[in-house]
């Protein structure tokens, strides 16, 4: 197994599950639970939780290809750790999300601003990462 390709597994794998339960999760939000969701009040951070989730799935696809084609490049170095934080963040935020809205217990509530700081923290990774591409090495 190459390089790329180890360093790729991660994101791809990750990106396929968070992917198909994104889907799954969005259309189980439009049709088997949106009576429950509107009688609580809770289809739009339903749709919250089902959107971050999808946009992560598919940043990761990105990033798994960038990884690919950069990965011995110092800012490949910090990109999995940004794909690792997406991951964390998407489950902390869109899972409380999605725990919530189903009436949860109320100790959830902290954890998704904690969930959204770990996909911040992805995305300042991938940034850096950015910054780092393309520099000659030492």
């Amino acid at each position: 197994m190459s390089f790329a390709s180890n360093r790729t597994r991660f994101p791809l794998l990750a990106a396929g599950l968070l992917g198909l339960t994104g889907v799954g999760l969005g259309a189980m939000g439009a049709h088997a639970l949106k009576a429950t969701l509107a009688e609580r009040g809770m289809m739009q951070a339903w749709e919250t939780a089902a959107r971050y989730h999808l946009f992560h799935a598919v940043a990761l696809l990105g990033l798994a290809a960038w990884i690919r084609a950069d990965a011995p490049d110092l800012g490949g170095r910090l990109l999995p750790w940004g794909a690792r934080f997406w991951c964390v963040g998407v489950l902390l935020f869109s899972g409380s999300l999605y725990a919530i809205a189903l009436g949860g217990p109320r100790w959830l509530g902290p954890v998704t601003p904690l969930g959204g700081i770990a996909l911040m923290i992805g995305w300042v990774l991938v940034a850096i990462g950015g910054l780092r591409s393309g520099r000659e090495r030492p």
